[in-house]
């Protein structure tokens, strides 16, 4: 049996030479591809199929059979397919909702103005928690949170289930918003962390099926949450997530390699590291949640403005900004944002994107059936394009290399779908309203595929849970911020003249996010 040689590292690949052993300290050793490091030795960690604790089919370690292991691709289904199931469970349960709202406030003898709690407070929750839990995957391991939210989406929907109150309801869309939170992030550092094993970065058919499963959990929500009520009654709709949590947790327990430790992760994904790990920043973290949660009870009552709370925000983000200056290992790297801008961009352009997207997905819905007078049936088989659309859109971006030109086709087409809102009326064609929901539908895929991929691209290696988190982060204050439109444009009732006002907005929004895409230099040649 032959022992690898250290590995050589020059230009962006590292080769091994069979037959000398490797002198103390070699393992772990790193190469430097497109300024990024990735560890060098791929049998520093088990995969799901070479046997290891993390079960699965049986292998063998790199040189354990005698000569040289054969290349691996990685990415394989065992592993990503736990990852798509914790990562649709969030999209489903914000959807999945609606059609159980008035089914609820008949139950509970409330009406529309409080069921809106169940929708907001998970919108916060996941806000405040997509950052932090991201935070957490990169310094405690992702497989450890992943099963971990599992475990809390599972205690939400019991809590929901048997929820005696409404205010228990709360707690339980509380619950699901924290626990639905940790899938996406940790997936992200499931996926480097496989990267890192096999040596190469995360092919975009793998990131657009992560977009694919939250946009398709995403479109069948109302249409499920309404078998579910009908069949069984609304509390069907928190109790579905018990075994979809426990079939994602024992998926995951078996196929998911284990976390590798986490300070050798950290020096094999950036070598200049100043410090071998990083620790948890508590202040960082309730500054940041305490600072968003007063942003988001802003948004959310623009309608009546609380003015007041504008200054508590600004004075908690002065204190955070420079509390994370100061802070050896700040929850949120200001200092590496301010340099990397184009990240920050990236984050920027989803936040403005989705909040196009969600003034439709909401808004438009809502305008259909209060102005038009469609049924909610009728008013899903309308939004069927845009379903439709944004799954294609997913699946072209996944096999788009560019990241630039479909994140410029999104931006074209949501400004043109809102130059299209703004002339319906209670006449336009039934052919018109469809493509008015299509002209949406393309770029959700598309933007939500190729900011990904951005994301991936310009976020530290070591940091990539966190910079998911605050992905979707933006994506949900955008989504807040939507609704906080809706609220002014509709005022009590949607009207042609309130969807006009909203479709005016959403055009000039439409054309900051073109100049945006078409003026940012991160972007050129990708």
């Amino acid at each position: 049996m032959t022992r690898d040689a250290p590995p050589r590292t020059g230009g962006s690949a590292t080769v091994r030479t069979p037959g000398k052993a490797p002198p103390p300290g070699a393992r772990g050793a790193t190469a430097v591809t497109d300024d990024r490091t990735r560890s060098a030795d791929p049998g520093s960690r088990r995969t799901p199929d070479s046997g290891g604790p993390t079960g699965g089919a049986r292998g063998t370690r790199d040189g354990d059979a005698g000569g040289p292991a054969e290349p691996r691709k990685g990415f394989g289904a065992r592993l990503t397919a736990p990852l798509l199931l914790g990562s649709l469970l969030n999209p489903l349960n914000t959807t999945m909702i609606s059609t159980a709202l008035v089914a609820i406030g008949h139950s509970f003898g409330i009406g529309a103005a409080d069921t809106a709690w169940l929708i907001s407070v998970l919108y916060l929750a996941s806000a405040v928690a997509q950052p932090v839990l991201g935070k957490l995957a990169d310094l405690l391991g992702p497989r450890r949170v992943f099963l971990a939210g599992l475990v809390v989406v599972a205690a939400s929907g019991l809590v929901g289930t048997l929820a005696p109150t409404f205010a228990w309801l709360v707690v339980s869309r509380l619950l699901l918003g924290v626990g639905t939170s940790a899938a996406y992030p940790a997936a992200m550092s499931v996926l480097r962390d496989e990267s890192r094993r096999v040596g190469r970065a995360t092919p975009r058919p793998v990131l657009a099926r992560l977009s694919f499963a939250a946009l398709g959990s995403a479109a069948v929500g109302p249409t499920l949450g309404g078998l579910l009520v009908t069949a069984v009654g609304w509390r069907g709709i928190f109790a579905v997530n018990i075994p979809i949590a426990a079939v994602a947790f024992a998926s995951a327990l078996v196929w998911v390699p284990a976390d590798p430790p986490r300070a050798a992760a950290r020096r094999a994904s950036d070598a200049s590291a100043r410090t071998p790990r990083a620790g948890l920043d508590p202040l960082g973290i309730g500054l940041f949640s305490t600072a968003l949660t007063i942003l988001v009870f802003f948004l959310l009552g623009l309608s009546h403005p609380m003015w007041w709370l504008l200054a508590p925000f600004v004075l908690l983000g002065v204190v955070l900004v420079g509390w994370q200056l100061r802070s050896a290992h700040p929850f949120i790297d200001v200092r590496m944002l301010a340099r990397n801008r184009a990240l920050s961009r990236t984050y920027l352009r989803h936040g403005i994107s989705y909040l196009l997207i969600y003034c439709v997905l909401y808004g438009y819905t809502q305008w259909l059936e209060e102005a038009r007078g469609f049924s909610s049936g009728h008013t899903g088989l309308l939004m069927l394009p845009m379903s439709l659309s944004a799954l294609a859109g997913s699946l072209f971006g996944a096999h788009t290399k560019g990241i630039r030109a479909p994140l410029t086709v999104g931006a074209v087409l949501l400004a043109i779908g809102s130059g299209v809102l703004a002339t319906l009326g209670g006449a336009t064609p039934v052919v018109v309203l469809l493509l008015a929901g299509a002209c949406f539908g393309l770029p959700q895929g598309l933007i939500g595929t190729s900011n990904q991929a951005a994301v991936q691209h310009h976020a530290p290696a070591r940091d990539i849970g966190s910079a998911a988190g605050l992905q979707r982060t933006a994506q949900y204050v955008g989504a807040i911020t939507a609704s906080s439109l809706i609220a002014l444009a509709y005022g009590q009732r949607a009207t042609d003249a309130g969807l006009h006002l909203m479709a005016m907005v959403a055009g000039v929004l439409g054309l900051v996010l073109i100049a945006l895409t078409v003026t940012d230099r991160a972007l050129r040649g990708r």
